[in-house]
């Protein structure tokens, strides 16, 4: 748990007590606030009851008293409308923010110079934050993994000196946290979500923004610039000075991360300064995996890892459940877990990554269903259809692809394996990748997964991929310094912040070998 000291003897209101929330209201009254909770739900508000957390009707309190509102990040701040506790504090000028806000200003209060990682993105964050977490831990670091990724921020240890926090952030998060402030911050793309929340494509993409434009002086950005609207974060974020990584997946960069094929390519001033080979690797496949290796590449080298380190880290990546995830084979059939295909953007992503796809899809239709998916068609050997979308799914594929109405999951997993097997191809895949949510049938993706994972290792002759690990609450490691005793070496990990703030003696970029450096202007060898 990171104590939240700087609302000590302070009154809080907190709305909101979920897994983030609770924790949230803990790590407050361990720093000595006195914190009032309420939430809608009657078991939520018994919990925190049970765990000693006052709760108490926020409409009662007296706002006059309040220091701040700490916010859930589920709750709306702005649309559709204020929730009605954001009304009472903005009423009483009370400041609404959130945990994230919170582990700021508490990272400044105790250890101002502790490395700190800030991901987001719509597409993509989760998998970048655990391969930058992954990364930095082969290279011997004391890493701190959490935020919108599923263990709660407060729930991890606290900031210390040379102690990297990599944490992923929604949007809801980025909107409750007006000092967020990373030495690395990471902005993969915007494309339309949460409108619902953000009332505009133009606003959700400024409160993405506020992540690239806190980085740190001297920090880094790193932004993906294959949309119209992160380009331009790019191209502001520099004109305000800071350095800017830039990586494209669909054309050459004189000076950033770009593809070629299966490789990804450092270059700066036109030249090319590194290569990094992603072939090969079960958990990266698919461009947009590359995106997030190259990413991960950059914010790795924001904190000093070599570029070889980095290489042989990216091999050993396990991956995230249910991301694409391998469950396992028979034959030549590879089994692959993609529940989080949630809509079809998302989908369309698994679809890209492999031919004779054997695809199980359905649930609870996303609006425009699977017809944007219409040219990945061809890859798709025979869909299986589940769920309520099954009818209208049926009617999108039409006669361009053979498909049978399985209804259930486990109808689909055995029918999908006995005709892979059956159809004799030297490689086919059983896609779970259902372009819908899971609500009709399951309580979320995760149990859809679990189950389809399960369904897999029980038919006869599979032989099962180790499961990747699940996000989970962090410990305090014990006392003695890093893992393996590797410093983290430079400002980022420097109690005392000497020399440059990309320069690190362990894998900076002005020690590392062959130049190989940032990939980026002003800064000598890119890698």
């Amino acid at each position: 748990m990171i104590p939240v000291t700087v609302f000590k003897d302070q009154a809080v209101a907190l709305f909101g007590l979920g897994g983030s929330g609770l924790a949230t209201a803990e790590a407050l009254v361990a720093g000595g606030a006195r914190v009032i909770a309420f939430d809608d739900a009657e078991a939520s508000r018994r919990k925190a009851g049970e765990a000693g957390i006052l709760v108490q009707d926020l409409h009662d309190i007296d706002w006059s008293t309040i220091a701040a509102l700490v916010l859930t990040p589920g709750v709306p701040l702005t649309h559709p409308a204020p929730h009605w506790s954001v009304g009472l504090a903005r009423a009483a000028g009370v400041e609404v923010i959130g945990d994230i806000e919170l582990f700021c200003r508490e990272r400044h209060a105790i250890a101002r110079r502790s490395p700190f990682v800030a991901i987001t993105g719509t597409n993509g964050k989760s998998t970048t934050t655990a391969l930058i977490a992954h990364l930095l831990r082969v290279a011997g670091r004391d890493v701190q993994l959490g935020g919108n990724i599923g263990t709660a921020i407060l729930s991890l240890a606290p900031p210390k000196s040379g102690r990297v926090h990599v944490v992923e952030c929604s949007s809801y998060q980025i909107d409750l946290a007006p000092s967020l402030d990373p030495n690395v911050g990471v902005m993969l793309n915007v494309t339309p979500d949460h409108l619902d929340r953000h009332g505009t494509m133009e606003h959700y993409a400024a409160v993405k923004e506020r992540l690239i434009t806190g980085v740190e002086m001297g920090g880094t950005c790193v932004v993906g610039v294959d949309d119209a609207f992160s380009a331009a974060m790019a191209d502001r974020a520099e004109q305000a000075g800071k350095y800017v990584v830039r990586i494209s997946m669909k054309r050459p960069l004189a000076d950033g991360i770009w593809r070629e094929g299966e490789t990804l390519i450092a270059s700066e001033g036109g030249a090319e300064r590194f290569r990094l080979p992603l072939g090969g690797i079960g958990s990266l496949r698919g461009v947009h995996n590359m995106q997030n290796a190259a990413a991960a590449y950059a914010a790795a080298r924001g904190l000093g890892v070599a570029p070889e380190v980095i290489a042989v880290a990216m091999k050993r990546f396990p991956g995230l459940a249910h991301r694409m995830e391998e469950v396992g084979t028979k034959g030549a059939v590879l089994f692959i877990n993609d529940s989080k295909g949630t809509n079809a953007d998302a989908t369309e992503r698994a679809l890209s990554s492999f031919d004779n796809i054997f695809w199980i899809a359905g649930g609870k239709a996303k609006a425009g269903g699977i017809a944007p998916l219409k040219p990945l068609f061809p890859r798709v050997r025979k869909a299986y259809l589940i769920g309520a979308a099954a009818e209208e799914f049926a009617a999108t594929l039409g006669a361009d692809v053979p498909h049978e109405m399985s209804g259930t999951l486990d109808e689909a997993v055995a029918q999908a394996a006995r005709d892979a097997e059956a159809a004799g191809l030297g490689h086919a895949v059983v896609l779970l990748s259902p372009a819908c949510a899971s609500f009709d049938q399951f309580a979320n993706f995760e149990v859809r997964g679990e189950a389809f994972r399960a369904l897999v290792k029980a038919l006869p002759g599979i032989e099962a991929k180790a499961e990747p690990p699940a996000p989970k609450a962090q410990v305090e490691p014990a006392p003695g310094g890093h893992p393996h005793g590797m410093g983290m070496g430079g400002p980022h990990g420097s109690p005392h912040g000497k020399g440059h703030p990309h320069g690190a003696p362990h894998g900076s970029p002005h020690a590392a070998p062959h130049g190989m450096g940032h990939p980026g202007k002003g800064h000598p060898g890119a890698g």
